[in-house]
């Protein structure tokens, strides 16, 4: 930890970094405020659950299984599945903190992991400051839930056809997301593929027809991201030290 900070400097600094982020989540969080809209949610929920769900795919995933009528459940289940990354990330993070921050503190680090928030912070130099990430969460956060709740009045607005065409930006955000890693990654291409192929498969097979749309995306993910995992894992970094 760097003691020659404040602690109102450490989080002045998560606040700077974080309004970037910020700004960047409420263009991709209206978008799905569009989404969220044709789910039947209204803006106060919307904003709700951008602010206790932070990741747009998880957040993709929750409304198109409310729009398909899935249950708590396979909701519960879809959240877990898709954001399972944040584990890794905040146990990443928490090699990172003074032995002295209490569990507290971390939890509420835990609760602002972002893909985003986790990048600035894993390179700050030193012990992770709890004050930094809240800082960057302080900002980043509420333009994420505000975003959301700002696309669902406009979609409640704006005529049907208009609505429609702005929701075709949502899918445009997600291949602007997975086209860079598959452009390097021949084996990411392929599994992309895979997944468009046995997406359809299993919304347009009658033996598919008596499990629903969350459940079907629930299996899918697990199965792909399974035999993935286990016919290409990923390369250990021999540590240089």
């Amino acid at each position: 930890m760097n003691n020659s900070k404040t602690k109102k400097q450490i989080f002045l600094e998560g606040i700077k970094d974080g309004f970037p982020i910020g700004l960047g989540y409420f263009a991709v969080a209206f978008s799905l405020g569009i989404l969220a809209r044709k789910a039947g949610l209204n803006p106060v929920q919307g904003f709700i659950n951008s602010f206790l769900n932070h990741a747009s795919a998880g957040e993709y995933a929750v409304y198109t299984v409310i729009k398909e009528g899935a249950t708590f459940l396979e909701m519960a289940i879809m959240t877990l599945v898709v954001n399972a990354r944040y584990l890794l990330m905040s146990t990443a993070l928490s090699q990172k903190f003074d032995t002295k921050t209490s569990i507290f503190q971390r939890i509420l680090v835990g609760f602002g992991v972002t893909d985003e928030i986790f990048a600035i912070t894993i390179k700050r130099p030193g012990f992770v400051e709890p004050l930094y990430n809240h800082g960057a969460f302080l900002i980043a956060a509420p333009c994420w839930a505000m975003g959301t709740a700002l696309g669902i009045i406009a979609g409640e607005l704006m005529p049907v056809r208009i609505v429609s065409a702005l929701s075709v930006a949502l899918y445009g955000m997600f291949l602007a997301c997975i086209m860079p890693e598959a452009r390097k990654h021949n084996i990411v291409a392929a599994l992309i593929i895979v997944s468009f192929i046995l997406s359809y498969i299993a919304n347009r097979a009658a033996i598919f027809s008596g499990i629903s749309s969350g459940t079907k995306t629930i299996i899918l993910t697990v199965v792909i991201a399974s035999a993935a995992a286990i016919l290409f894992p990923h390369p250990e970094v021999e540590d240089d030290d």
